[in-house]
């Protein structure tokens, strides 16, 4: 065996809660209980200025994280367990929407530049198209196609190691201009992958 094969042996993988459990140390009590069931005035603040969050959701076809952004705010909170996204015009792929349909739990990151510490926030969603909602979130006279209504399970204040760890708000660590092939090159090479999958398959077939 070689590769993925041979880390995962049965010798080697971590496949239960109680394997994972003798594997690490239990975590502090302040970890556990920093957890809330509601976005309490902290949450509020924090979700209020933020410009930028990450949804994951999961369903039939696996899981999906799309990446939110706009202006600080995106998002609002409605109530202390109703938060409320908009969901601007995209690319109709409607990952995350179709996911939620099969699956309305959701996670959601919310990050604040220049600020460490991370908002996560985990709770179930449903889409709605209420005219009142879409009018809410309109920007220049054109409302969103449709409005993310989710019910707040849990939220807590994740700590700053991981953003600090990988330089994210340091100018001295960010990639200078051209040093990443453009998004019209990896556009390209995708596409041009995916006509070669298919034309493999006809093939095939």
């Amino acid at each position: 065996m070689t590769g993925p094969d041979i880390w995962l042996d049965g010798a080697h993988a971590l496949d239960s809660v109680d394997a994972l459990r003798r594997h690490y140390p239990l975590p502090h009590e302040v970890v556990l209980r920093k957890q809330i069931a509601r976005l309490d005035v902290y949450c509020r603040r924090l979700i209020a200025a933020s410009p930028f969050l990450v949804l994951a959701s999961s369903g039939p076809t696996g899981v999906d994280c799309s990446p939110r952004g706009g202006a600080p705010g995106l998002a609002q909170v409605h109530d202390e367990t109703t938060l409320l996204l908009p969901d601007q015009p995209g690319n109709n792929r409607l990952d995350s929407l179709r996911n939620i349909i099969a699956n309305p739990a959701v996670g959601l990151l919310f990050l604040l530049p220049g600020l460490g510490e991370v908002l996560r926030v985990n709770g179930r969603a449903a889409v709605s198209v209420h005219p009142a909602l879409l009018e809410r979130f309109a920007e220049n006279g054109r409302p969103p196609r449709a409005v993310l209504v989710i019910r707040v399970e849990e939220a807590f204040v994740h700590c700053p190691r991981a953003l600090i760890a990988a330089g994210l708000w340091d100018p001295a660590r960010h990639l200078p201009a051209g040093a990443m092939p453009s998004l019209q090159e990896v556009l390209a090479a995708h596409l041009a992958l995916a006509d070669e999958e298919i034309s493999s398959q006809g093939t095939a077939e």
